[in-house]
């Protein structure tokens, strides 16, 4: 899944560059919104974000491109790539911001593990 995001005043620190709490709260929710679409009976929650590391700065009125992509599917869990792009990742593939590994758990009504149906 394809997503984008426009810098805004509000999302930088006092230097004028992006707060990474923002940026790893996108990530997490892109990556969500993929497994709720591929899996629209779960109810699922983020159990684990692998090792970040920022790799470009990212200004104001900077448009990233965010693409989420299944990697893995268990019988409770899922696993998503997100990586996050300055621009076009077709284009420019030098301008990776981000990539990480986001895994989500489908939960009961209780939140307890369950199965994942398709």
């Amino acid at each position: 899944m394809e997503n984008h995001k426009l810098i805004m005043p509000g999302h930088l620190n006092q230097f004028g560059y992006l707060f990474g709490g923002h940026l790893l709260k996108w990530v997490d929710e892109h990556a969500w919104i993929s497994a709720s679409l591929e899996y629209p009976g779960c109810n699922f929650v983020t159990i684990g974000m692998d090792r970040v590391e920022f790799k470009k700065s990212v200004r104001e009125g900077t448009i990233l491109k965010f693409i989420a992509e299944q990697t893995k599917i268990g019988k409770t869990s899922v696993r998503y790539m997100v990586e996050v792009y300055r621009g076009n990742r077709e284009t420019v593939p030098k301008n990776v911001v981000i990539s990480t590994h986001v895994t989500f758990v489908n939960i009961d009504s209780e939140g307890k593990k369950t199965q994942i149906i398709k």
